[in-house]
């Protein structure tokens, strides 16, 4: 996920100053975002066509950058892609929902009232019939805060409302961290708590403020294919049902069942909160899913470290999107990605064009494009549980996700705070090209969790997501927020996503060259930066101290 971003109305420009050796090019960074976000790569999701014109784009453009294969060995070479291995999941046919409320029926439309997931438990049909309805706050159990919501409910055979995003968010204080959100609020965890606690499913209450995105997102996020790793047992980290419900349809059924939606909500910022029954209210639903086996593609490509090869800086970025889904008020059903992800890969690709043409680092860097983010961070995640070079070797992973393509911008900032000695040194180059680091501007989105440094963070490795400014150095920070505030509410996740002439990837071009720069001193440096005291990644890190030495 993406914390900046936005097809603005910025100004296109044409350059002709020469450009220093290690500059990137804009115009190179917009051809390949043009390409990308086409209509004729069908929105790169994986496992269709598109997949396979993108993979086929970033292979051919790797080679022409001067970059080496770095996937996986094949008859003892290097081949340019890792076979990520997935399962496959899609609502067959039609999605029948219906809720009863005080002896009431309603008839509820898949995309309007309901985004419900295909089941990724196994399951090749959901069939739910007259299941009792729970609100339980925000379905954390944490007993390092001492914090359960559940108090020993048993929600078998019950389907559970859940409000997204931590306890603290709405008052800003307590014991989560504040505004900040941590990952008991992501709805990932609220799915996986739903498992672990038996109910037949968690249905994510939808606000746009805790959830960071509207209606719209959550929608055509949540009602086309979804994928995940092969599990030996699935159904241990998957109900049956997963999926949203509008806020409105959710105070409907509270109102029904003689409960107060917004008086609970707050009972819920407490931990003495109990689950509440919405009694008289119950909820059915029928549809087919099927589920394939597929074997998606990371790729890869790298620049051979000259005298420590074994020691790897690794940026990323993610090639896929949301594919072909439902349409929009325009008919358009392709969802393009053009800023979400198609400019994070471009840019990664004139990244590795710089290296390429470079003095040989001493260390190794490699170039990642990793699928399935918009799945779960699937390809990143298959990578540090499958790394092709060691992770205790891994000196960083530096990665890029939805650039703004709005110009040049005086600061610059990353998803989450990292608290490690990575972001001080990304931090240290900015100042010294004359940008500041700003903060990541909305914690509470829980960013940090959202993009492929998380899998290589959890695994120890010092890794941060960057982000490009908002103080834009036309228009200043209300230009920016400006900016990001229609792209979220317009473009995200959604078919409008598409590449504009009028962009201006100055900023983008200067982004890319302050990553190749912190990078380019970690792979010409025998240091290797640490987590900070207090970060939940040292201890992970530190185990492996051995083999750096």
């Amino acid at each position: 996920m993406k914390h900046f971003l936005l097809a603005g109305a910025a100004v296109w420009a044409v350059f002709t100053a020469p450009a220093l050796a290690a500059d990137l090019d804009p115009a190179k960074i917009a051809e390949h975002v043009k390409i990308l976000a086409s209509d004729e790569y069908e929105g790169r999701g994986p496992a269709t066509a598109g997949e396979t014109k993108t993979v086929a784009y970033i292979t051919e453009q790797y080679k022409a950058a001067g970059l080496k294969p770095g996937g996986d060995l094949v008859d003892g070479q290097r081949s340019w892609t890792q076979d990520v291995p997935l399962a496959r999941f899609e609502n067959k046919g039609p999605v029948a929902v219906s809720v009863t409320a005080a002896g009431k029926a309603q008839t509820w439309t898949q995309g309007e009232q309901i985004a419900l997931r295909p089941a990724q438990n196994g399951a090749a049909r959901v069939t739910v019939k007259d299941a009792p309805v729970v609100f339980v706050g925000y379905g954390v159990k944490a007993p390092e805060r001492n914090w359960d919501d559940f108090k020993g409910a048993d929600l078998k055979g019950k389907i559970a409302l859940v409000l997204v995003n931590d306890p603290d968010f709405e008052t800003g204080k307590g014991d989560f961290g504040g505004k900040a959100m941590t990952y008991y609020g992501r709805w990932t965890y609220k799915f996986e708590e739903a498992a672990r606690q038996g109910a037949v499913g968690f249905l994510v209450i939808h606000e746009t403020a805790p959830a960071s995105y509207g209606w719209a997102t959550v929608k055509n996020s949540n009602t086309n294919s979804q994928f995940d790793i092969i599990r030996k047992n699935p159904s241990d980290a998957h109900a049956l049902v997963e999926g949203w419900i509008q806020r409105d349809n959710t105070v409907e059924l509270f109102k029904a069942a003689g409960l107060d939606f917004d008086a609970l909500k707050a009972q819920a910022q407490s931990r003495e909160f109990k689950p509440v029954e919405l009694k008289g209210v119950t909820f059915s639903t029928d549809y087919a899913v099927d589920v394939q086996k597929i074997v998606s593609k990371n790729v890869v490509g790298m620049v051979p470290g000259a005298k420590r090869p074994g020691e790897t800086i690794i940026y990323s970025s993610h090639w896929d999107h949301i594919g072909v889904g439902l349409p929009d008020a325009k008919g358009d059903k392709i969802y393009n990605g053009a800023v979400d992800n198609a400019d994070g890969v471009a840019t990664m690709i004139e990244i590795g064009r710089a290296f390429a043409k470079g003095p040989a680092p001493e260390r190794s860097v490699v170039f990642l494009a990793v699928t399935a983010e918009e799945k779960g961070l699937l390809g990143s995640e298959y990578y540090a549980a499958n790394p092709l070079y060691p992770v205790a070797t891994t000196v960083a992973n530096i990665n890029m996700d939805a650039l703004s393509p709005t110009g040049p911008a005086k600061d610059f900032t990353t998803s989450g705070d990292a608290a490690s000695t990575l972001q001080d040194a990304l931090i240290a180059v900015g100042k010294a090209k004359g940008r500041y680091y700003t903060p990541d501007p909305r914690p509470e989105a829980g960013s940090f969790f959202r993009s492929d440094h998380f899998p290589f963070a959890k695994r120890g490795v010092p890794a941060i997501s960057f982000g490009s400014g908002r103080d834009l150095v036309n228009g200043g920070r209300a230009a920016g927020d400006a900016f990001a505030k229609v792209y979220t509410a317009e473009r995200y996740h959604q078919p409008a996503d598409e590449f504009d002439t009028s962009w201006n990837l100055e900023g983008m071009a200067q982004d890319g060259q302050l990553m190749f720069e912190l990078g380019r001193q970690l792979a010409n440096s025998a240091t290797w930066p640490e987590w900070k005291a207090g970060s939940e990644f040292k201890q992970t890190r530190d185990a492996t101290a051995a083999q750096r030495k």
